[in-house]
């Protein structure tokens, strides 16, 4: 049977949304500032990026008149006025204490499943397809990698593990919020710059928050705890953040 004319539209008005709109030659500038700008911005604040805050500052100040900018603004407002072991502090508590803000994308599609570790693999063999190897040995689906490689290869396929992750980002910007961290700024910034969530991805992150990403026991080893506010019950045990030894990248 052919499809309506009603499913017809719906289709291609979903396919306009996630296209990549043509941009001028500044937008596209702009937009690639704004993607490594929030790279940087969501990397582990040493010395070296806290003394570049003022310079991050003044980069967002530079930008076209944005939600983007705005939501920037925000946070080196917060970053520029902290002291160094606060900032590291609150990076901590935020990221590698909390699965729910975690950074790797991954876990949010596939949880602690054997299927995170083909992803990684899938995402690391996309990068190399386009010439760009992953230097300091981090995995490939942790944000600021993922941003970098937005930025360098633009908004087509550059973007797309981007868009393929937006629930993921969703659910980080949610945590982050519920947390009232400076660092829910970034994430505004970026799902900006992202086609706007569908009805799907709605009931599909609504699942996610209440249950969390799928979960593979067999052939792994329980470790820690969940902490508060965490997916699943308090006492219920889980494998470690990192995804499986798929890759051959070191560790952080």
């Amino acid at each position: 049977m052919s499809p309506s004319i009603p499913a017809l539209v719906r289709t291609k008005v979903r396919a306009a949304v996630r296209r990549p709109t043509r941009l001028t030659p500044e937008e596209a500038e702009a937009r690639t500032l704004v993607l490594r700008l929030c790279s940087l911005m969501l990397q582990y604040p040493d010395r070296e990026l806290a003394a570049a805050g003022a310079v991050l500052a003044s980069t967002v100040r530079a930008l076209p008149e944005s939600p983007a900018r705005e939501h920037l603004a925000a946070f080196t407002d917060w970053f520029t006025g902290q002291e160094l072991d606060a900032s590291e502090r609150h990076y901590v508590e935020m990221f590698d204490l909390r699965r729910k803000s975690s950074l790797y994308l991954t876990y949010y599609l596939h949880g602690d499943t054997r299927r995170r570790g083909m992803a990684l693999l899938t995402l690391n063999q996309r990068y190399r397809a386009a010439g760009w190897e992953i230097g300091g040995g981090e995995l490939p689906d942790h944000l600021p990698v993922v941003l970098e490689f937005a930025a360098l290869a633009g908004p087509a396929g550059g973007e797309a593990p981007l868009r393929q992750h937006r629930r993921g980002l969703e659910l980080i910007h949610r945590a982050l919020t519920d947390a009232d961290s400076p660092y829910r700024h970034v994430l505004a910034a970026l799902l900006t710059r992202l086609p706007p969530p569908t009805e799907a991805d709605e009931a599909a992150l609504a699942e996610l928050a209440a249950e969390g990403p799928p979960n593979e026991e067999v052939g792994l080893d329980p470790y820690g705890a969940y902490g508060d506010g965490e997916f699943a019950p308090p006492g219920t045990f889980v494998p470690p953040l990192p995804a499986p030894p798929t890759l051959s990248e070191g560790p952080r």
